[in-house]
Order: C-alpha cells, then structure tokens, then sequence
C-alpha cells in the first residue's frame, strides 16, 4: 500500500473518531502514530512520538499560551470586563441599539486582555444581558451581539489563535498581532453599525439608552485605565521591539495581577480559581498540540500536502480563486470543529500551498482567523452561540442562531474587505516590523 493511500486511509480513520466523540488531540495522536507505525514501522513511530511530544511540548513560543490564558482569567476575576461594558455605555448607549453595542465594544476591549473568543463571550454574559433586558432589549438581538461580539476575544491581539498559528506556520507572533489590531478595530465598527441598522429598521429590537454629559463621558473612562494599561504595556512592548510575545505575556499576567490587588477584587479564592482554569485550559491546548503535531508528521511523510499542493496549482486558476476556495474550506470545517483543532490540522497543509502562490502567510493568519471564527456562530456546532445559551437556559437555541445571522453576514462581507485590500492587516506590520 502506498504512502500517500495510508495517509488518505488516515484521514478518513481521524474523521471517524472525531464522529464517535473522541477527543480531537487524543484522535490526532492516535492516527499520526498508527500511520506512521504503517509507513516506517513501530520503531521509528515510538521515536517520533516520543521526539514530538518533548521538542513541541518545550518550545519557548508555547510558553506565552499559559500565561496570556492566566492574564485573561485574571483580568476576569479583577471585574475589569464589566468595567468596560459600563464606559462604552456611556459613549455610545444613547444611540438607539446603543446597549447592544456597548457589549460589543466591551467585549472588543476585554478581548484585548483575555486572548480567548469563548471566555469573551461567557464573561460578557452575566455582565450585558441584565442591562439588555432591562431596557428592554429582544433577546435574540442582546444574545446575538453578545455571542459575536464573544469573536473579538480571538482577532484583537494578544490572542492565542495568531501565538497557535504563528507557530504552525513558523511567522512572526509579533508581526501576527500587528496584523490583528486595525481588523480587530474594523470588525468592532462593522458589528456596532450593523446593530444600529438592525435597530433603525426594527425600533423595537432595542431602544436608545439616556444621554449623558460630556463631564460623564470623560469621567467614565478612567474605569478603564486598567485595560488600557494592559494593553499598552503588552503591545507597547512588542511594538518597540522591548520584549517578545513570551516576555510580553508574563508583563501582562503580572500587570493584571497587579490591577486585581489595587481595585480589591482578586482575592484568594478568584486567583486560585484563575490558576485551575489556566491550567485545565493549558493540558486542554497542549494536548491539542501534541496531537497535532504527531498527526503532522504522518502527513508529511504520507505525501498527502504534497499531493494538495500539486493538484492545487495544476488546477490553472487563478491564484485569488484559489484562495476563496481555501477560505470556504475553513468555513466549512469551522461549522463542525474548534477553530485551534481546525488550525492545528490544516495550516501545515495549506501555509506551503499559499506562500507558493506568493501570497503573505501574516496576511493569510488574518483571513483564516476570521473564517473560523464565522464558523464559532454558524450552526450546527457554534460553540459561541452554545456558550451563551447554556448560561441563558430561559432563550430557545434557534433564537441566538437567528441573532447572530446579521453578524455572519457582516463578518462575510469584512472578510472580502480583507481579501481585497491586504493592507488593512499588513499595514501595521509592515511598518512596526519591516524586516520580517
């Protein structure tokens, strides 16, 4: 049997343990380790294993995910998402649909310190929807912004989807987070402007909030000082080139650590509670990466990237098609799989195949962060939407799927504004990091 059938009989043997419900890293563990044994014997597939989880497992870049994981629980415990929430009211609550907005942009600004699109969308939760409902706000609507809104945790940088990719793809987490700023800014505004619209069309989706002074305005926003704080410091230093991602992610845990201990909200209990779940949700990740990379390695020598990429460029289409086709992949498998699971399988696959189509791999990170992330709201799975209705146990679920398909439409739309013009995520970049 040949190399490249095994790896096509591989493939089809990891579809079928996902859809018996086995763990995603576990199922990748277990194909790329069979497959390998298939090929080149026990041996060399106990050594690869071994090998694998040890050199992956102890990369110095990998480093920064437990501790951006421990910044965003920390910053959770230390309230300062609800400060967020409450600033942005005072801004742009007036406007009618103001609320809903509101909990986008604060999920937008938590999002900044947490790096996680589902602890972004669980801790806007019970901080927005009290406030949704008693200004009497539709449901699917405060629950549609709420679960998009969830998005932003994964495109604003520092975010744990472009440390994960960049790593993949062997890019600069640096230059990854540049490129996430200004769409991650862009896809706030597009979710804001499509909840105003929505309000404007329907008046009784969501009313406008009181108005407030200029004096209010300003003076709200030093309950922000924190998350600002945070942000500059962690990007600030990356952007000056004063530390790396790694280094930028302890400053920002310790920064957060800090802001808890001065606004007497991180007490014993919520930072060991922060330490459990960065640790669950780092075996969780790590276990994720092992797998992946094990799985990775039987690809490789199966000849299966090899063969997608050659019958990718025999097609004779033009290069941009051949993009769009990848970007619908993504969404495709988006709608049945987590977006690291997704990443961890296909961007070994695809980055070689787009970097020979002369596209820039930093740019390509943006596009398929933002496809997956369709996926996160789209059914059948849409952990998102999942997440906000399994805290929301009085909405039916088809009401929080119906919420979120203006939001779906805007982030299509979002997406053919980046395919068309690179610069919105290259801009940065290019300029902060000229030499990458």
């Amino acid at each position: 049997m040949s190399p490249l059938l095994i790896g096509i009989i591989g493939i089809c043997v990891f579809l079928v343990l996902l859809f018996l419900k086995m763990p995603i890293g576990f199922a990748m563990a277990l194909t790329g380790f069979t497959g390998f044994w298939a090929i080149r014997g026990l041996t060399p597939a106990l050594s690869v294993a071994g090998l694998v989880a040890y050199s992956e497992g102890t990369k110095y870049m990998l480093s920064a995910v437990p501790i951006f994981v421990f910044m965003g629980h920390l910053a959770t415990q230390s309230e300062l998402t609800k400060s967020a929430f409450t600033v942005a009211n005072k801004w742009i609550g007036r406007l009618r649909g103001g609320l809903a907005m509101s909990s986008v942009v604060g999920a937008a600004a938590f999002g900044a310190v947490c790096g996680d699109h589902i602890a972004t969308a669980a801790t806007m939760v019970p901080v927005s929807l009290p406030e949704l409902r008693r200004h009497k706000y539709a449901d699917h609507l405060s629950l549609g912004s709420i679960a998009a809104g969830g998005n932003l945790g994964f495109m604003i940088p520092p975010s744990i989807g472009f440390i994960i990719y960049g790593l993949l793809a062997e890019e600069s987490i640096g230059a990854l987070f540049m490129a996430g700023i200004l769409p991650g800014i862009l896809l706030t505004f597009m979710f804001c402007v499509t909840v105003y619209i929505l309000c404007r069309m329907y008046p009784n989706l969501g009313p406008s909030g009181p108005k407030t002074t200029w004096g209010e305005k300003l003076g709200a926003l030093r309950d922000v000082w924190g998350i600002i704080v945070l942000f500059v410091l962690v990007m600030g230093g990356i952007y000056t080139g004063f530390f790396t991602a790694t280094e930028a992610a302890s400053v920002g845990a310790f920064g957060a650590f800090v802001l808890g201990l001065i606004n007497r909200k991180l007490t014993w209990p919520r930072l060991l509670s922060s330490l459990h779940h960065t640790g669950s949700t780092t075996a969780m990740l790590f276990v994720l990466i092992i797998g992946a990379f094990i799985f990775s390695a039987f690809m490789t020598i199966s000849g299966v990237p090899i063969a997608l990429a050659n019958f990718i460029s025999g097609l004779q289409l033009n290069s941009y098609i051949i993009i769009a086709l990848i970007l619908l992949f993504f969404i495709f498998t988006g709608l049945f799989m987590d977006i690291i699971a997704i990443m961890m399988i296909t961007v070994p696959i695809f980055a070689p195949v787009v970097h020979g189509l002369g596209f820039d791999l930093v740019w390509f990170g943006v596009l398929i962060m933002v496809t997956m992330l369709v996926g996160s709201i789209t059914p059948p799975v849409g952990i998102l939407v999942f997440t906000v209705g399994g805290m929301v146990r009085d909405v039916p679920m088809y009401l929080i799927f119906r919420g979120v398909i203006p939001f779906i439409i805007a982030m299509i739309v979002f997406l053919i504004l980046l395919v068309a013009f690179p610069n919105i995520s290259l801009f940065l970049p290019d300029i902060v990091l000229p030499y990458r």
